[in-house]
């Protein structure tokens, strides 16, 4: 996360949101459940159907675009797109670059895998996505952190040996651990930053406040519960 915020930060904060005609919403577009591409190359997942519903509820025309996680604030600050909706949870780090919503989701318990229950997560080496909290709280530890660009790295890391185990969100890493029985889920658990928001660049107050009525809106009529049960994110509000 470190050279993702100081590449944030040297860029120059003019590019404003000054209420345009089309809100462009940037994503990863390969965490599901949260984000992922269909089989028609489209935007899919939980934050699909959060971003259309925030975006009617207040009257925005928006359209979705997505970009690699390594690169997601630096090109938010630069104007490529006016929303990060990608699974990015609210961290004291991001937001002295980026502003953020009120959170969407609670936050997510981070989980491990491993091809054995007896990994040293304390001293062994674990891999992480660049730029995530998770690769952050690894760093912070005893243990040696490797790091990948995509999801799918970090996992392929663990099944050819690079890395002793992957410390991603649970509810990413569940589904894959059920479909490989070379891989398991390791009882301990990470609870890590303070929910998942959308990212929007500081000077854009009054779409922030837009987006921000629209979330309360979805929390108020449960609405936003329907879908965290639908897409099993965790705990609803």
């Amino acid at each position: 996360m470190k050279n993702l915020i100081l590449t944030a930060s040297a860029l120059a904060l003019t590019a404003g949101f000054a209420m345009a005609d089309t809100v462009r919403l940037g994503t990863e577009g390969a965490y599901p459940p949260y984000n992922f591409l269909n089989d028609n190359g489209e935007v899919d997942g939980f934050e699909r159907e959060v971003g259309d519903e925030l975006c009617k509820r207040a009257e925005l025309t928006c359209e979705w675009v997505t970009n690699e996680w390594d690169s997601i604030i630096p090109n938010l600050v630069s104007g490529n797109y006016d929303v990060i909706i990608a699974g990015m949870s609210i961290t004291a780090e991001r937001d002295e670059v980026i502003d953020f919503t009120q959170n969407y989701t609670q936050p997510d318990p981070s989980g491990y895998i491993a091809m054995s229950a007896d990994v040293d997560l304390a001293g062994g080496v674990i891999a992480a996505q660049t730029g995530t909290i998770q690769a952050s709280h690894i760093a912070s530890t005893g243990a040696t952190l490797v790091e990948f660009a995509t999801p799918e790295e970090t996992v392929a890391a663990v099944r050819n040996g690079e890395a002793d185990a992957v410390l991603a969100d649970k509810t990413y890493l569940k589904p894959i651990a059920d479909e490989d029985d070379s891989l398991m889920l390791i009882e301990q658990e990470e609870l890590l930053g303070g929910g998942i928001g959308l990212g929007l660049r500081e000077s854009d107050g009054e779409l922030k406040a837009k987006l921000d009525a629209a979330i309360q809106s979805m929390k108020d009529d449960g609405s936003l519960n329907a879908l965290i049960a639908k897409w099993e994110i965790g705990a609803g509000f």
